[in-house]
């Protein structure tokens, strides 16, 4: 990754930021987008001049574009995009949840990740390549009660990086999926105190830490990632997790 440019979206915390820590330490550049700007300015802070704070909203179209305008105006490329920002909430069931929040999860979930390739596509074909990876979810392919939003919008994100990769891949595009399984992460912490779905019902000690989904992105953006083109990696695959050297 040395000399790589990294966007990462969700960075101020969990996956996205421990993405952050793991591609700067491999010698990448990393842009690290979030809409609070005190936890991105203290990750920069934390790991050098090489990292760029971008207040991003990826529900907001325009916040998207001028994030990507920032990191190309300090770096002068970008080649790996990481579609990681998300929200659970809401946590209740079809009949009792409210349009208007159920709308916003999916304008996060879905719409979100369509307004990062819809940014980066354009500049990574122009400039001869780029890996964009989007952060997937069980969630995506199995149904959960109190989860309609999340598991619908996952679900579609899922499906966009088939089109994605279908359109783009013959430009030199990398464009693939990570479900990463339960993560040690404020999310489960959201999760457990719904106490709604089994997922509620895990002890916290089962969930992986947030450092094996980062490191399992860094493996995807070398030639591990190949063989994954259009499809989505699953970090419950004992597999995949030896081949991207989280175990023996």
């Amino acid at each position: 990754m040395q000399g790589k440019v990294v966007a990462i979206t969700g960075a101020s915390r969990g996956i996205g930021a421990a993405a952050g820590r793991i591609f700067a330490q491999a010698g990448a550049k990393v842009a690290l987008l979030a809409r609070s700007r005190a936890e991105i300015d203290a990750l920069v802070a934390e790991i050098g001049p090489d990292a760029l704070a971008v207040v991003c909203d990826v529900s907001d179209w325009g916040s998207v574009q001028a994030a990507v305008a920032a990191i190309m105006a300090r770096f002068g490329r970008l080649d790996v995009w990481i579609g990681n920002a998300g929200m659970i909430e809401p946590i209740a069931r079809l009949a009792e949840a409210d349009p208007a929040q159920w709308a916003q999860a999916v304008q996060v979930n879905l719409t979100g990740v369509f307004h990062g390739m819809r940014a980066v596509l354009p500049v990574m074909k122009a400039q001869g390549g780029g890996t964009v990876i989007t952060i997937s979810s069980g969630a995506a392919h199995n149904p959960l009660e109190g989860w309609s939003a999340y598991c619908s919008a996952k679900a579609g994100a899922a499906m966009l990086t088939r089109p994605a990769h279908l359109e783009e891949g013959g430009n030199g595009l990398r464009i693939m999926g990570l479900s990463p399984g339960t993560v040690a992460t404020e999310m489960q912490v959201k999760i457990r105190a719904s106490g709604v779905n089994p997922v509620s019902q895990l002890d916290f000690a089962v969930h992986i830490p947030a450092e094996w989904p980062a490191r399992c992105l860094l493996w995807m953006c070398g030639a591990g990632g190949d063989d994954w083109l259009g499809k989505e990696v699953s970090l419950r695959d004992e597999g995949v997790r030896r081949a991207a050297g989280l175990i023996a």
